[in-house]
């Protein structure tokens, strides 16, 4: 048997709310990072091209299966690749590192097609690593076909799973530091070269952590972002922006509305915090006859003034021993305004052992001589 119950209800006292963002893109989505909780959206579960943006899960998947230090010569598909590109020719030798910055501050498309086969052995093949990833973190619609973006087959994602993606990239230290480099020179065994960062963003937006441009005759402009400001880490998607000079242009703007729109409207907001005791559960069969149970986790996301949210705790009245200490034994399902938001474990606080057949008999034996004493 279980028991659900609501564990705590907050109100915020209410503020005048800013009038939303008027931006040009075909899709768009802004969330909070940590949470993945929708702030403002247009299409975000629409399938669209995301042309360069696949770059950041092409970055992800390399960071998470090589060395920086490895060093990748490019073969003949690497060399053939079209613009944007930094020139590879075949048999050149550069590290791991050194493509990385080539991909995500020039958007290279020879450095795309070079780290897949060095890192996956085949374009196919680090495709579907990059797949399996996107379905790892959440991705509910996304279907990479190449390393770089370029307009091929059923190349697709939507706003949504691109900022879930984005957010995966933001916790790794390597891809930060290399997507907020403003510029760099190497050499190769061939040639040097001179890489610069084409991100306008991370300049001209107060508390701009970068992240990655895109635009293909099909996709138009587009552009994925995160900017972080009073402890308050938002990540916008823009898809469709626009074609030609305009196009350029509106993806900053759009990209900037929506920040703006996060930045006044929302604030950070810790819900729950890990350890918080829940209640005692019986146990049968155990060293111990009842069990703390606990949040397994904190919480927190971005929320208006003026919103409320509840946390109602699924948890049995009864469980059976052995207990490992932090044994998920229930869930908690935060909801914020009626909605569903996210759940979290509900877990033992210690461990508990099996009563084994010796252990029942001396139970047995202490409780007869109790009451032959009374």
């Amino acid at each position: 048997m279980r028991l659900l119950y609501i564990f705590f209800i907050f109100i915020f006292c209410t503020k005048t709310f800013a009038a939303e963002p008027e931006i040009s893109a075909r899709a768009a989505v802004l969330t909070e990072k940590e949470s993945g909780r929708i702030l403002w959206q247009r299409n975000a579960d629409k399938p669209m091209p995301p042309a360069s943006t696949t770059k950041i899960m092409t970055a992800i998947v390399v960071l998470e299966n090589t060395q920086l230090d490895k060093t990748i010569t490019a073969d003949e598909r690497a060399a053939a690749a079209p613009k944007v590109r930094m020139g590879l020719e075949k048999g050149e030798k550069l590290t791991v590192e050194q493509l990385l910055y080539a991909l995500m501050l020039q958007s290279s498309n020879d450095a795309a097609v070079a780290l897949a086969v060095g890192v996956g052995g085949s374009v196919e093949n680090f495709c579907d690593m990059m797949n399996k990833k996107a379905a790892e973190i959440g991705c509910k619609d996304t279907h990479f076909v190449t390393p770089n973006g370029l307009d091929e087959g059923d190349h697709h994602t939507t706003a949504y799973d691109m900022a879930l993606i984005a957010a995966c990239a933001l916790d790794n230290e390597d891809f930060v530091r290399i997507t907020q480099t403003k510029n760099i020179s190497f050499s190769s065994n061939k040639k040097s070269y001179s890489i610069y960062n084409h991100d306008r963003f991370l300049s001209e937006y107060q508390g701009a952590l970068g992240i990655k441009t895109g635009f293909t005759g099909k996709a138009g402009h587009c552009f994925a972002g995160a900017a972080k400001r009073d402890g308050l880490t938002l990540v916008s998607v823009v898809f469709a922006s626009g074609w030609g000079n305009t196009g350029k242009e509106n993806k900053w703007k759009d990209t900037k509305k929506l920040m703006n729109y996060g930045f006044e409207n929302y604030r950070y907001t810790q819900l729950t915090q890990k350890g918080t005791f829940v209640r005692e559960t019986d146990v049968t069969n155990g060293s111990k006859d009842k069990v703390k149970l606990v949040l397994g986790s904190e919480y927190g996301t971005a929320m208006l003034d003026g919103e409320k949210y509840s946390i109602s705790c699924d948890v049995p009245t009864k469980v059976k021993a052995p207990i490992k200490n932090g044994q998920v034994l229930g869930r908690a399902d935060i909801s914020i305004n009626g909605v569903h938001t996210a759940f979290i474990p509900i877990i033992s606080q210690t461990e508990i052992r099996r009563l084994g057949f010796s252990d029942n008999i001396a139970k047995i034996l202490y409780i007869w001589s109790n009451i032959y004493k009374n």
